[in-house]
């Protein structure tokens, strides 16, 4: 009785993107938290509708020939519930523009605008290769770091743009290059899994992605070295043991281990709850942490 009526919530909010969006949100949270600073309503509310804007667009635009036959549970419910995606999207889209017309300034719409390229280029087919219409993320191993680079720089360069430019606050840029290089390695580790559950299907539409160039199992080793990286960073330029410190390396051990855990049979809630949940557990990590300490 619980699980039916808990189920069809779970399954909004995880596949009309709004568990994403959150978690975007709570990213940008991570960036004011680590920089000390009150965060930027105003930032939160564009990565929000941002994120969801981009993740159902990508959906709809990649529609099968007969999604009601898909093997993916998320493909299916996108597709049976069309129309709402499409409102959400809408109302998403109508909601970003004045933000970003009225509230943001002129550094941080350019970066918007050129994240927002790099996220519509994913799918939009607008390169020519081998006589075939392709986008960024047909080029063999970018769609990793794509999706990395356009999440580091949406969720830690953009808040620190307009911080510097409102609060007239200077952040060195080794430190604005140390948070977007730590974030990048963060989030390319939790967007490996994904490949490879998508390994299959990857090979047969002939996308060059890290788990198909690499296989399975150093796949899963690369998703470790990509952590290991993280830990590196932190603790080769922040040897002080401090709340934030303790709380991102949790952080990393608890996201290395539900790397570990997953596999191609693993169903599609583990990825999109879990895997993609470190990103919101990153933030509640950092807020319990800093309590305690």
């Amino acid at each position: 009785m619980v699980k039916k009526i808990l189920l069809p919530i779970l399954d909004f909010l995880l596949f009309s993107n709004l568990f994403i969006a959150i978690c975007a949100v709570a990213q940008g949270m991570v960036t004011y938290h680590l920089l000390n600073v009150k965060p930027d309503k105003y930032i939160l509310a564009i990565l929000f509708f941002g994120t969801l804007s981009v993740y159902n667009f990508s959906m709809l635009l990649s529609k099968p020939k007969k999604p009601e036959n898909s093997p993916f549970v998320r493909v299916r419910w996108i597709f049976s519930h069309h129309r709402l995606i499409i409102s959400i999207t809408l109302i998403s889209v109508l909601c970003l523009i004045p933000l970003g017309l009225l509230y943001l300034s002129i550094e941080a719409k350019l970066l918007m605008i050129f994240t927002s390229i790099l996220a519509l280029g994913y799918n939009i087919p607008f390169l020519t290769l081998n006589h075939q219409k392709i986008g960024l993320r047909n080029i063999p191993g970018i769609k990793l770091f794509l999706i990395a680079l356009v999440w580091s720089v949406s969720c830690v360069l953009l808040p620190i743009v307009e911080l510097e430019h409102n609060l007239e606050i200077n952040i060195s840029t080794a430190e604005t290059l140390l948070l977007v290089s730590k974030r990048f390695l963060f989030v390319a580790a939790i967007t490996i899994p994904f490949d490879i559950r998508d390994l299959f299907q990857d090979k047969l539409y002939e996308l060059k992605t890290i788990p198909v160039m690499l296989g399975e199992k150093k796949a899963y080793i690369f998703c470790q070295f990509l952590l290991g990286g993280y830990l590196v960073l932190l603790l080769l330029f922040d040897k002080n043991i401090n709340a934030n410190n303790i709380a991102l390396t949790l952080t990393l051990l608890l996201t290395g281990w539900l790397i570990l855990k997953s596999s191609i049979k693993k169903n599609e809630y583990y990825y999109f709850f879990y895997l993609d949940g470190t990103m919101l557990l990153q933030y509640l990590i950092l807020i319990l942490v800093s309590l305690r300490f």
